[in-house]
């Protein structure tokens, strides 16, 4: 099944043109990278994913498992529905300092419990447990009490994938979730990201600048550049003379160290089917 497809796919900002006929489509179960410079396209791709901004109206479509999120500039009826399957993780966190880590994971459930009960911080018994459930599953159960602004950025970061755990979305995009991160905080978030990606089946699409986590982490990358997709295919030819030709100068922030990538030799999930590469002329 596909759980994303976007076609045609256009947006202006002013007279910038941020997306220029973006197509692509993720099979659920897919972990991907979405790789490119600043301005490449990146977020603006993944907030209409995410049904937080609209495309043009002259054509541009976006499906979620086979029905209508948006099309022409206009949401599709299901487009509320859809927004509960896809769950987003910034660089910035979004936790609410001063509120304990518990309650910043129970937010997840505000779409699908009645409003009354999320404006007045009521949530159940099972709820609760959910949440703690999630926290666990992200390896931070201890934290569950402490307010979120005393967790380190990599707890908080996990945080935040526990709150998207409690959604119950089956499509986790992450902008960037690692930008801020030390190496080990980032790997440890990237471990999480690929496990629950392994063990929920859950679709992960993950922005990242550092080349080096796509190769170990995503079998299959997305490159963009001023707006339109550039390459799609296997992570393992992302070599630095390969982002060179893509990129030119800007390959300089796409951050891959010279040799093997440290996590190079993690096998591949056994499900996952690699592609041939395609390298599109922009």
């Amino acid at each position: 099944m596909t759980a994303i497809k976007v076609a045609n796919l256009s947006k202006h900002f002013g007279q910038t043109q941020a997306l220029k006929h973006v197509g692509l489509e993720i099979a659920a179960g897919e972990m991907v990278a979405l790789i490119g410079a600043s301005g490449s396209g990146k977020s603006t791709l993944i907030r209409h994913i995410a049904g937080l901004e609209l495309g043009e109206r002259e054509g541009g479509r976006i499906e979620i498992f086979g029905r209508l999120l948006q099309e022409g500039g206009r949401h599709g009826a299901a487009a509320r529905e859809l927004r509960g399957e896809v769950s987003v993780i910034f660089q910035q966190f979004n936790l609410v300092g001063r509120l304990s880590v518990l309650t910043n994971v129970l937010v997840g459930l505000l779409g699908r419990i009645p409003r009354w009960r999320g404006t007045f911080g009521l949530f159940a018994r099972s709820e609760r447990s959910d949440a703690q459930h999630a926290l666990s599953r992200v390896g931070i159960p201890q934290v569950a009490r402490q307010r979120a602004s005393t967790l380190s950025g990599g707890q908080q970061q996990r945080a935040a994938i526990a709150r998207t755990l409690v959604q119950k979305a089956r499509i986790l995009i992450a902008d960037e979730p690692i930008a801020s991160l030390d190496p080990a905080s980032a790997r440890r978030v990237m471990d999480v990201l690929s496990s629950i990606n392994r063990d929920e089946g859950i679709t992960v699409l993950v922005s990242l600048h550092q080349v080096e986590f796509a190769k170990a982490y995503c079998p299959r990358t997305i490159a963009m550049r001023d707006g339109e997709v550039v390459y799609d295919g296997p992570s393992a030819a992302l070599t630095n003379e390969f982002l060179s030709g893509l990129y030119g100068a800007a390959s300089e922030e796409l951050i891959l160290p010279d040799g093997p990538a440290e996590h190079a030799e993690r096998a591949l999930p056994a499900w996952t089917e690699k592609k041939t590469a395609t390298l599109q002329t922009a």
